[in-house]
């Protein structure tokens, strides 16, 4: 340990000397979700603020998703799609594009000529329009989100679907690799400029199925 760490952790642990100790459960009091709502109206307001994110919503039957992905993925003119190992090879049975496996040697530039990336996600939290993805089979590794331009996320409704972000994290397990997306990447400078595709991928399309 470096001279100067164990410096400032001295100084915070002769600063907490004095606090009492408390080792009871800590009181939440803040309210779980917002207000109550149907189903119905939870997946309405996660639709409603995905599409503030600028991400685009489309919603079909389980039947309707192989020829959805196909059409977006057209579309988009892609040539070639990520695919995580656990995917439903269902899911792509609409479209010949080129499948691209998700492999643990894959550098960042190989990543990068893919054109779209094609996941199902952990969960979708309705109140802040955040996707969850958790490194589970049919979301693949962090990377193969953040690098490719193109990201269809399937979202099972209303499985998925929880009203807040409590809710959410009841579901999730803390240990593993998550990844909380509101919208396509995007960021800007200090004179408001926004531009996407900085920090992943600059289009997020979510299918809500169900």
């Amino acid at each position: 340990m470096s001279g100067s760490r164990e410096r400032i952790l001295g100084r915070v642990r002769r600063a907490l000397a004095d606090a009492p100790r408390d080792d009871g459960p800590v009181e939440r009091g803040y309210l779980r979700r917002h207000g109550e709502r149907t189903v119905e109206e939870t997946v309405a307001l996660l639709a409603e603020n995905l599409a503030d994110y600028r991400a685009l919503v489309h919603r079909c039957t389980p039947d309707e998703l192989p020829s959805l992905i196909g059409r977006l993925l057209a579309e988009r003119g892609s040539a070639s799609v990520l695919v995580p190992p656990g995917l439903d090879a269902s899911w792509l049975a609409g479209t010949d594009v080129a499948r691209v496996a998700d492999r643990a040697g894959s550098t960042a530039h190989e990543l990068d000529r893919v054109d779209s990336v094609v996941t199902g996600c952990a969960v979708a939290v309705a109140e802040t329009g955040t996707l969850v993805l958790d490194g589970s089979p049919d979301q693949g590794r962090r990377r193969i989100t953040l690098v490719p331009d193109h990201h269809v996320c399937v979202v099972r409704v209303p499985d998925q679907v929880v009203s807040s972000v409590p809710e959410a994290l009841e579901r999730l397990d803390p240990v593993r690799p998550l990844t909380w997306i509101s919208g396509p990447s995007a960021t800007s400078d200090i004179e408001l400029d926004r531009v996407e595709g900085v920090h992943g991928p600059r289009t997020l399309e979510v299918v809500l199925v169900g």
